[in-house]
């Protein structure tokens, strides 16, 4: 008998990570099976076949889409041949989801079984698209304690399974408070996965870390860059303040910036839950084009934007998005953080608990089980 044949579509750097980690737990639960799809180098580490790479895909905001759609349209043009020359045991999307849609209908037609685990905020905005769900998905596999509820109630087959960040973050020790109380701050900048929005947010950033310099000449600060960015983009950017701030540049994980940093000033994403995780207070900021974030705002339901303010239900992490992200406010909102210690200590407290809302570990364990359910 042939393996069985499991299709993975993750369309982000942070999809790519939890796709490699349920990649794991599915050949863990059963060795005779084929995984290919979309995905990057942590999938591909994995085992999983890569027929497009993630890093071509990935892209934030409406007119930011609209420059890369050839490749998009390329990258889906390959998948549905995938799809219907192979036709899977099971259709895994992660995420993406205005490209996976397009790719459950193809499979829908096909009578491929759909499970999506990590599934659109449609909680947030554009909220009719749970009907499409309804049609198209056999299965949602939802990483936030409130998701679940809203898909029962409109009668969608879904399991809450806990966040993945779970797996791979143990449960850090609350810190003593001398930990991170030097003498001169450490300020980590992470302007975020994609090409876009770091060419968008570290300039923003950098001149924000200038204009804290005046207050804290001593202070350092530490930018992250991520795998899927080009070091050059990075390094351009930082070179221009080299001279004037005493500034590092960390390639790959950002763990380490994590453990150095008193403060973060971070793009909206997942690396700020996996702040919290660590008890790292931050800043959330965010710019897209001003089309893009004039239709977003007509359309989001939800008060917060910040993933941990939503888990909270409150503002635990500030968050200056579009026009309030300027370098001025950035860097005032950051002094009066660092200025206030007794402010610092509660917060990184609070952030410690956000895990308990998450659920447990062993997220990846939970969505192999229903996938191999599913086949």
């Amino acid at each position: 008998m042939p393996p069985k044949r499991i299709m993975i579509i993750a369309g982000e750097a942070s999809g790519d990570l939890h796709g490699a980690k349920l990649a794991q737990s599915i050949k863990n639960r059963c060795k005779d099976i084929f995984l290919f799809g979309v995905g990057g180098k942590a999938m591909k580490t994995e085992g999983v076949w890569r027929i497009v790479d993630t890093n071509s895909l990935s892209v934030m905001g409406i007119t930011e889409v609209l420059a890369k759609l050839p490749t998009i349209n390329r990258a889906m043009a390959t998948v549905k041949k995938a799809l219907k020359k192979s036709r899977p045991d099971l259709l895994i999307l992660i995420d993406f989801p205005d490209f996976n849609f397009h790719v459950a209908a193809v499979a829908k037609k096909l009578n491929i079984p759909v499970l999506y685990y990590i599934g659109p905020q449609i909680w947030a905005w554009r909220q009719n698209r749970v009907k499409k769900i309804k049609r198209l998905v056999d299965h949602m596999a939802v990483i936030l304690p409130f998701e679940a509820p809203f898909y029962r109630k409109h009668h969608v087959p879904v399991t809450f399974v806990g966040h993945p960040l779970l797996d791979r973050i143990p449960p850090m020790p609350s810190r003593a408070p001398s930990a991170r109380r030097l003498k001169e701050p450490i300020i980590g900048l992470l302007p975020g996965s994609r090409e876009k929005e770091v060419s968008t947010l570290l300039p923003v950033m950098l001149e924000a870390a200038r204009i804290f310099n005046r207050c804290h000449p001593a202070a350092r600060f530490l930018v992250s860059c991520s795998d899927s960015i080009d070091e050059n983009l990075v390094t351009d950017a930082v070179s221009q303040y080299v001279s004037t701030l005493e500034i590092e540049i960390t390639k790959g994980p950002v763990v380490e910036v994590f453990k150095q940093s008193q403060l973060l000033v971070a793009a909206s994403g997942t690396v700020t839950l996996e702040a919290a995780l660590y008890g790292v207070p931050t800043v959330i900021v965010y710019k897209v084009s001003p089309l893009s974030y004039r239709l977003g705002k007509r359309l989001i339901k939800v008060k917060h934007i910040g993933i941990v303010n939503l888990i909270a239900q409150r503002e635990l992490m500030p968050e200056l998005i579009q026009d309030d992200a300027s370098p001025q406010n950035i860097a005032e909102t950051i002094t009066a953080m660092i200025n206030d210690p007794e402010r610092l200590s509660l917060l990184e407290e609070e952030l410690f608990h956000v895990r308990d809302l998450l659920g447990g570990a062993g997220a990846s364990d939970r969505v192999a089980r229903i996938a191999l359910s599913l086949i």
